[in-house]
Order: C-alpha cells, then structure tokens, then sequence
C-alpha cells in the first residue's frame, strides 16, 4: 500500500495494522517514495537479530490469567498400544 505523508499522519493506526500484519507500507512525498513502514518482526529478520526462545514465547499473545496450566492430580489413562 502506498500513503501520502499526510494521508499516513492522519491514518497513522491504520499504517502500522497493516504492517503489524505483514504488508510494507510505502509512504510517498511529493510522488516519491521516502519511506517503508514494516513490523518489528520483519524488520528484525531483515537485520539478522534472533530472538531466544523466552523472548519468542513473551512476543506472543498472552494467556488468560485464568487459565490453570498445573498438572492434574489423577491417575494416568491406560492406552492400549497393540490395537
């Protein structure tokens, strides 16, 4: 998608949906292009950074708070592995 700066200034939330979401966003001045708006994840990639693997983990959307990732307190099931 191309903006002109005062389009992109004015629908600024919008630019940065679109790049969150994977598109590049070119902003133009005067009919030239100026500027790329792209997520932090592409850019990142483009500079060869890597993220650990927490890091990875924690840039993802969060839990419920609510949500009980504890282990169970009953007996294991039985499985039958011959068929």
């Amino acid at each position: 998608m191309r903006w002109q700066v005062q389009e992109a200034k004015q629908r600024f939330s919008e630019v940065l949906r679109a790049a969150e979401g994977g598109d590049p966003q070119i902003v133009t001045k005067h009919g030239e292009e100026v500027a790329v708006v792209i997520g932090i994840v592409e850019y990142r990639r483009l500079r060869g950074e890597t993220l650990g693997f927490m890091d990875y983990l924690m840039s993802g959307p969060l839990l419920d708070e609510d949500l009980d990732l504890g282990r169970r307190n009953e007996p294991p099931r039985d499985i039958d592995l011959v068929g």
